[in-house]
């Protein structure tokens, strides 16, 4: 089994773990029908396509 040969010191073991806190923005895209943001490979909540394909009925109130 392995054993550490030497303590890690607090201020290294967190430099290793702190890639784990960074946040990346959300990948957005642009809908083919209406051109509003959405998060890819989802149904646009705008209008409800997804592929060039009527997937959602919205009502236009």
């Amino acid at each position: 089994m392995a054993v550490p040969k030497n303590k890690v010191s607090k201020a290294r073991r967190n430099k290793r773990r702190s890639a784990v806190w960074k946040l990346d923005a959300p990948a957005m895209s642009k809908c083919t029908n209406c051109g509003a943001l959405k998060a890819p490979h989802k149904v646009c909540k705008a209008c409800g396509f997804y592929k060039g394909v009527e997937v959602l009925k919205l009502n236009a109130d």
